[in-house]
C-alpha cells in the first residue's frame, strides 16, 4: 500500500512539474523542478517497474514533448547526456580503478575529429579523388570505429604511465591532452589534416531515416525542428549502452579486480590480480565512452576546433565525478547534471536577471546611503563570469564537509575484509 501511495505522489508530482514547465515555457524554476523528478524516482521506495515506467515516461515522451515547446530545455537535456558519458568514462578510471587522469578530454577530442575529418570535405585536403565527406549513415559506422579508436589510444596512454601513481600520473595525463590538443592545433601543415585553429565545418549529420514516415503518417516536420529531437534520443540511446555496460563491468570479476587495485595495489598483486591488464582495460574502456559521444557532439554542433576541448574541460568532467561520488554510477549521473545545470542554466539564467535590472532604469532608495540606480550596477558582477571560481569553491566545501560526494558507492558493493579477516 505504502509504494502505491509514493508511485501515484511520484506521478502526480511528474504531472504537476510538466504542466508548469508547458504554462511557463522560459521558467528555469519550472524545468528544475521537473528535472528533479528522475532524482526523486531513484530514491522513491516504489517498486522497480513502477521506476522504470516512471522514468521512461519523463525521459522518453515528457522530454521530447517539453522540448518542442522551449528548444533551449532539449539543448539543457542533450548537454546533459553528453557530459554524464564523459563522467561515466572517466569515473571507471578515477573512481573504480584509482588512477587520477586529467586528460580525459584527448579522447572526447579524439573521437569528434575521427568524425569530423570523414564526415566533412576536410579529407578531400588528403585523400584525392573528391570521396568525401561520407554519407550520413556512416555516422554509424564511425561510432563503432571511435569505440576502437579510443580504447586503442587509452591503451597507448596507458601503457606507459602503468609505473605512475597520484600527482605524477595526473601530470602526465595532463600533458597527454595538451599533446593532442597541440596536434590538432598544428596539423594544418605541411599536410591539412585537422584545418588547425580554423576548424571544421560543416559536419555531417545522421541521416534522417525516419521522415518518410512522418511525412507518410501526415507530419511535415522541418529538419530544423527534428534534429534536437533525434540528437536527444541519440545521445539517451548511447547513455543507456553506456550506463549498461558500466553496471555489467562493475558487478563482474573485472569491476571486483579494479576496486581491489584501487584499494590496495600490493595486496592486489598478491592475490593474484592482473594490475597491468586491469588497468589498460580501465583506460580503454573510459576512452572509447569518450571517443563514441564524441562522434555525436562533433555532427550535434555541425563545427569543431581545438578551444572546444581545453584543460578546463577535464577538470569539468573531473569535478563531476568528485561532486558526485568517486566510483559511484548514480553519483557520475549526478555530478554531470548538477555542473551542466549551474552552468547552462542557474548561472546564466542569474546573469540575465541582474542584465534585465540593469536595463530597467529602477532607482532604489535606501535608508542612510541614499539612491542607487540598478542600471549602475557593474557587469563584472555577473555570476557566468565567476563559472570556474563557483565550481572550484563547490570543489572546496566537498573535501571539507562531504569528500565521498553526493551519492558516494554502497560499501555493500566492495566486500572489505577487516584486520580480523571478518566482512
Amino acid at each position: 500500500m505504502k509504494k502505491w501511495i509514493f508511485t501515484a505522489g511520484l506521478a502526480a508530482y511528474i504531472a504537476l512539474t510538466s504542466f508548469l514547465v508547458y504554462s511557463f515555457p522560459r521558467s528555469v524554476s519550472a524545468f528544475l523542478l521537473f528535472e528533479a523528478s528522475l532524482l526523486f524516482i531513484y530514491y522513491a521506495p516504489v517498486a522497480r517497474a513502477a521506476k522504470l515506467s516512471l522514468a521512461a515516461a519523463v525521459l522518453i515522451v515528457l522530454m521530447p514533448l517539453l522540448g518542442t515547446i522551449e528548444g533551449y530545455y532539449l539543448e539543457v537535456a542533450i548537454q546533459i547526456g553528453i557530459f554524464v558519458a564523459l563522467a561515466l568514462g572517466l569515473n571507471i578510471v578515477v573512481g573504480f580503478v584509482g588512477l587520477l587522469n586529467l586528460g580525459f578530454v584527448a579522447f572526447y577530442a579524439i573521437g569528434a575529429y575521427l568524425w569530423a575529418i570523414f564526415g566533412s570535405h576536410q579529407a578531400n585536403a588528403f585523400i584525392s579523388g573528391g570521396y568525401f565527406p561520407l554519407a550520413p549513415p556512416w555516422i554509424f559506422v564511425f561510432l563503432l570505429l571511435a569505440v576502437a579508436v579510443g580504447a586503442f589510444t587509452g591503451v597507448l596512454l596507458g601503457l606507459p604511465v602503468l609505473r605512475l601513481r597520484g600527482d605524477y600520473l595526473a601530470i602526465v595525463t595532463l600533458g597527454f591532452a595538451e599533446v593532442v590538443r597541440a596536434l590538432v592545433n598544428n596539423l594544418d601543415k605541411p599536410i591539412n589534416l585537422t584545418n588547425g585553429p580554423r576548424g571544421i565545418t560543416p559536419i555531417q549529420r545522421p541521416p534522417l531515416f525516419f521522415q518518410p514516415l512522418l511525412e507518410f503518417l501526415g507530419f511535415n516536420a522541418d529538419p530544423a525542428a527534428l534534429y534536437p529531437v533525434y540528437f536527444y534520443f541519440l545521445v539517451l540511446a548511447l547513455l543507456l549502452i553506456i550506463i549498461l555496460v558500466t553496471r555489467r563491468l562493475e558487478n563482474s570479476p573485472v569491476g571486483r579486480a579494479w576496486k581491489a587495485i584501487r584499494e590496495d595495489e600490493v595486496a592486489a598483486v598478491a592475490m593474484g590480480i592482473p594490475v597491468v591488464r586491469m588497468k589498460l582495460l580501465a583506460f580503454a574502456v573510459g576512452a572509447s565512452f569518450a571517443a563514441a559521444i564524441g562522434v555525436l557532439f562533433a555532427a550535434k554542433q555541425g563545427f569543431i576546433n581545438p578551444e572546444s576541448f581545453t584543460f578546463m574541460e577535464s577538470i569539468g568532467v573531473l569535478a563531476m565525478v568528485i561532486l558526485g561520488g568517486m566510483g559511484s554510477i548514480p553519483g557520475a549521473i549526478l555530478g554531470a547534471t548538477i555542473v551542466t545545470i549551474l552552468n547552462l542554466q542557474l548561472l546564466k539564467g542569474l546573469s540575465l536577471w541582474l542584465n534585465a535590472l540593469r536595463q530597467s532604469g529602477i532607482v532604489l532608495s535606501v535608508p542612510l546611503l541614499g539612491n542607487f540606480d540598478l542600471s549602475q550596477i557593474p557587469a563584472q558582477f555577473e555570476p557566468a563570469k565567476y563559472e570556474r571560481m563557483v565550481f572550484g569553491l563547490i570543489l572546496i566545501l566537498m573535501m571539507i564537509y562531504r569528500p565521498q560526494g553526493f551519492l558516494p558507492p554502497r560499501q555493500g558493493a566492495s566486500t572489505k575484509l577487516t584486520a580480523d579477516g571478518e566482512k
